[in-house]
């Protein structure tokens, strides 16, 4: 069961202050949070690219290398790389240069993200996004398969035996399929045989479960081994010393980003009560002491099959100490009683 965090790189307003820290300031908490991170022992990091003024990662890439060469052993992947909207020569440059520097732990999470402003930014039709998608995924697997490609698409001009370099550490750098939960999202993931990482952000969590369970039985029927297969989570949450504190330190960074939002998808206005109950056992935030965070990382796994948990934090701007605690707390104790416990319960299983 690994354990790790994911960061968008806001620079949303201070709910207290209004002020909006610069982006260079923010990229650099980042890196500085990535390296707690490696240090606490946890297993992953991500980075989600975003092209708004509210967020600072427009290229995972940059802000995973500054990091490399500051840490030892956790994973440095994207959560997600746009890759309809994005050249995937490129895109397999930047993360085999990302895996050379880390010497051997680059990854890459593709998916089409939450939001749209890549398309127009590098002329991409957003109606293309499916064939765009299904060619440049195809694209990405092949170049780190070969180190000379030949490839014809429809989109993209064609590559005639054609070297890509620089060649990464790993045989083959790891590529996830980041799902916000459509079935076709989880077919497609298990028709390939690629790890699949769910954005379990609303609702009950264990709702999850039937569309893991069909991400299988397409890899399966595929020809896929299913035992290899890898399922993440990325979750928001936010850990203290006590629960309590937890959801007081929580709730005005994750208000004001849920109704920003919200404002522009046409949702139900996010209030206390929305977020209390999301907070409960049967809901999707995270938010609470090592015990209670680690119970209901557990209770994903056990119920829908995760084996990677991601914890999305912070959402909105929060200060840089904060977060800094909640990752030490997530590493130091949350981890060791999750891993700890699903050992135990895989044992019995057997």
């Amino acid at each position: 069961m690994e354990i790790g965090v994911t960061s968008f790189v806001e620079t949303k307003p201070d709910t207290k202050t209004g002020v909006v820290m610069s982006h260079a300031q923010r990229l650099r908490e980042v890196v500085e949070e990535i390296v707690l991170a490696d240090q606490v022992g946890l297993d992953v990091f991500g980075i989600g690219e975003h092209h708004r003024d509210d967020y600072a990662a427009s290229s995972p890439a940059m802000v995973l290398s500054a990091a490399a060469p500051l840490t030892k052993r956790i994973r440095l992947t994207s959560a997600v790389t746009v890759l309809s909207s994005a050249d995937p020569v490129r895109v397999f440059q930047d993360f085999a240069t990302l895996d050379g520097l880390s010497n051997g732990r680059a990854e890459i999470i593709a998916g089409r993200g939450s939001f749209i402003e890549s398309f127009p930014l590098f002329g991409y039709n957003l109606h293309d996004y499916e064939d765009l998608f299904n060619e440049n995924i195809e694209l990405l697997l092949k170049l780190r398969e070969s180190e000379k490609v030949t490839w014809n698409g429809g989109h993209r001009p064609a590559i005639h035996n054609l070297g890509v370099y620089p060649r990464p550490v790993q045989n083959s750098i790891p590529v996830w399929i980041g799902s916000g939960g459509t079935q076709e999202s989880a077919i497609r993931a298990g028709i390939l045989g690629l790890p699949l990482v769910l954005a379990i952000i609303g609702g009950n969590p264990t709702k999850f479960a039937p569309l893991v369970e069909l991400y299988k039985k397409a890899a399966t029927h595929a020809g896929h081994d299913v035992s290899q297969l890898r399922v993440g989570s990325h979750s928001i949450g936010f850990v203290a010393e006590d629960t309590e504190k937890a959801a007081e330190l929580f709730f005005p960074s994750t208000q004001y980003g849920m109704n920003k939002l919200g404002k522009e998808r046409g949702w139900a206005y996010y209030d206390r009560s929305s977020y209390d109950a999301a907070r409960s056992s049967n809901g999707a935030l995270y938010v609470g002491d090592p015990e209670t965070v680690a119970q209901k990382i557990i209770h994903l796994r056990k119920h829908v099959g995760i084996t990677r948990f991601m914890m999305y934090v912070p959402l909105s701007t929060m200060p840089h100490e904060l977060v800094m605690r909640a990752i030490e707390l997530l590493g130091k104790e949350v981890a060791p009683r999750v891993r700890e416990e699903i050992s135990k319960w895989e044992a019995e299983m057997r």
